[in-house]
């Protein structure tokens, strides 16, 4: 490989975040959770090489596009200013066409599932477009990125059970709920810039309350899938997942209350832990039940 072909080859993998791999496990925790549960165990291997592999590619696709979308405003934000496009080391062009190709890949994969399941992609990737635009005039773009973040979890219900029941709907409102604790966190690290910029985002809506706001929706993510296992007759192993996921979200109020750019920062980056423990009590939880059945 030449110099030039090494050089254009990290530009992509600068653009699609491949180092920075936190996105996609805020993705993909509550999207295997859902497939454990839609599946009552172990969803076999080729959903959950799709759904991995999916949600890896999606992600992606998703930062070109995020990228093309923000390039303007990106280039006054310091944290921000060197992105491949932004910086103008990639074209719009290339961006795109990299995150077409990303998505089609996804798409491929999506194919080998079921018909439901390639209905439900397609409103999936209509909302994943649609959110870094709302930026520009929505007072929470948050919750549109909890909707896009969560969609994982109806498509895997329907790769599944070839449908959607209503259970997979909750799960989706909780998970919501979870993204927009997290991402008031990241956005409470630009807040200075994004005011300047005339950006909408929840840090600026909350106002003095985004950290209540934040600790409140963790609070309701912890409290609607916790109702949800309930209900579902989970043991203490998925218990002990939701209890493990509330002591760290008590744990970033301790780093986001002073409001400081590292700590809020810091927070963000370490929330796919929360998503990590509450998919490892889920699946404990399946094997235990499983155990005990055999």
């Amino acid at each position: 490989m030449t110099a030039l072909a090494r050089s254009r080859l990290a530009l992509y993998l600068d653009l699609i975040r491949w180092n920075r791999p936190a996105g996609t496990y805020l993705l993909l925790w509550p999207t295997l959770v859902a497939l454990w549960i839609a599946a009552r165990g172990f969803p076999g291997w080729h959903l959950l090489l799709v759904f991995v592999l999916g949600t890896f590619l999606m992600r992606s696709a998703g930062c070109a596009v995020n990228d093309v979308a923000d390039r303007d405003f990106d280039k006054h934000v310091k944290r921000t200013a060197q992105r491949p496009v932004t910086s103008g080391a990639l074209s719009v062009r290339e961006a795109l066409l990299l995150g077409a190709a990303l998505a089609l890949l996804a798409f491929a994969l999506v194919l080998t599932t079921n018909a439901t399941t390639v209905l439900w992609s397609f409103a999936a990737f209509a909302v994943s477009i649609v959110y870094p635009f709302t930026k520009r005039f929505f007072a929470m773009p948050q919750a549109v990125l909890g909707v896009a973040f969560s969609f994982g979890i109806p498509m895997a219900f329907a790769a599944v059970r070839q449908e959607v029941p209503a259970l997979a709907w909750w799960l989706l409102m909780g998970n919501l709920c979870w993204v927009l604790a997290y991402d008031t966190e990241y956005a409470m690290v630009d807040r200075d810039d994004d005011l300047t910029l005339g950006i909408k985002t929840s840090a600026i809506t909350l106002g003095r309350f985004d950290v209540v706001g934040v600790m409140l929706f963790y609070g309701l993510f912890i409290a609607v899938w916790g109702v949800l296992g309930a209900q579902l007759g989970f043991g203490w192993p998925y218990f002990t997942g939701l209890g493990v996921a509330a002591l760290i979200a008590l744990w970033h109020f301790t780093l986001i209350r002073d409001r400081s750019r590292d700590g809020c920062f810091r927070a963000f980056r370490l929330n796919h832990w929360i998503g990590f423990v509450v998919l490892a009590g889920a699946v404990a939880d399946h094997a235990l039940r499983a155990s005990a059945q055999g």
